[in-house]
């Protein structure tokens, strides 16, 4: 074939491709969303070949040339170096872990109900019969809740300790709730329900009894804030336990081996997310809720700003950039 019927044929998609190409050096994010760039390693195979047919055939430089340029500009684009580890880790969870924890949503409901309507209904039973919360608790338990969230103390919600020895303290116990709730929904999800639903019965019970005695001041000012990771982060573990058990349970159309496999990957990336949640609760309940000196404004102003973040960022992070990820 002759050089002017070759390049007769092809020049609309080269320069199709050239502006795409140029179009992506500039605005690569936004244009790797655009559907076309699934086809691209498809494109790039055609104009590899387009080159070779122009050498062998002895076509003039004009042509060999370019189609040379837009090889190379190809290639960076499609073996262009991975993103740094950190780089990943981070886009993990500012996109791909809102998304995962929306794609369960119903999970997630699931386990905020376990959660909550315990908690709640503790909270608010202990308002009109106090004395149920010495069916809940110890009467040793009770005295040091009450030591602890003394209007008195200089540090609200401990007795002892150091900021960076609470800080490791409270890494530990955090983590380890989160991962019996996730953990234990391998017992069929009955363990999830259950640690939910524990969970809640003590937080809700501790809340209630201290609000009642009088002692809510303090209580709340401490928990309020990190309370935004620290309990979403137990629902979602809660959530991704619950996945496990149901499919376990039900594995749909798929065998039940391949099923779990797919489950507990999906599970860990959840465990993984709610522990990132819960080492940021930690460090502020270590470092900002127990200071008692600030006054309810800023307490409370603050606590309202995370909760705010914590929920638009599961409810928006990552919307959008589906197709750049996965370019």
């Amino acid at each position: 074939m002759k050089q002017e019927r070759f390049a007769a044929l092809h020049s609309d998609g080269w320069d199709e491709l050239q502006r795409w190409l140029d179009l992506v050096d500039a605005k690569q994010r936004q244009t790797l969303r655009d559907p076309r760039a699934n086809g691209f390693p498809a494109e790039y195979r055609r104009l590899c070949h387009h080159l070779a047919l122009a050498r062998a055939r002895g076509y003039s430089r004009e042509v060999t040339d370019r189609l040379q340029r837009m090889v190379q500009q190809g290639h960076r684009l499609l073996y262009r170096p991975p993103a740094p580890r950190w780089h990943r880790a981070l886009m993990f969870l500012v996109a791909g872990f809102p998304r995962l924890v929306r794609a369960e949503w119903r999970c997630m409901a699931a386990a905020a109900a376990l959660f909550l309507v315990p908690a709640l209904g503790c909270l608010i039973a202990l308002q009109f019969h106090p004395e149920w919360a010495h069916s809940l608790f110890g009467s040793a338990q009770l005295a040091e809740f009450e030591k602890m969230y003394d209007p008195s103390n200089a540090k609200i919600g401990r007795s002892s300790g150091t900021d960076l020895a609470m800080f490791g303290v409270y890494v530990m116990n955090n983590v380890s709730i989160a991962f019996r709730t996730f953990a234990s929904g391998l017992v069929f999800g009955v363990g999830a329900v259950y640690v939910l639903g524990a969970n809640g019965v003590i937080i809700g019970g501790v809340a209630g009894h201290l609000t009642q005695m009088g002692y809510g001041g303090p209580f709340w000012r401490f928990v309020v804030a990190h309370a935004a990771f620290e309990l979403t982060a137990l629902v979602i573990a809660g959530g991704a336990g619950l996945k496990l058990g149901l499919t376990l349970l039900a594995p749909g159309r798929r065998r039940r081996g391949p099923a779990m496999v797919a489950a507990g990957w999906v599970g860990a990336q959840l465990a993984l997310g709610a522990f990132a949640m819960l080492v940021i609760a930690a460090a502020i309940e270590a470092f900002w809720s127990s200071v008692a000196g600030f006054p309810d404004s800023l307490k409370f102003g603050s606590a309202a700003l995370l909760w705010l973040l914590v929920l638009w960022w599961l409810a928006r992070g990552g919307m959008g950039m589906e197709a750049a990820d996965g370019a």
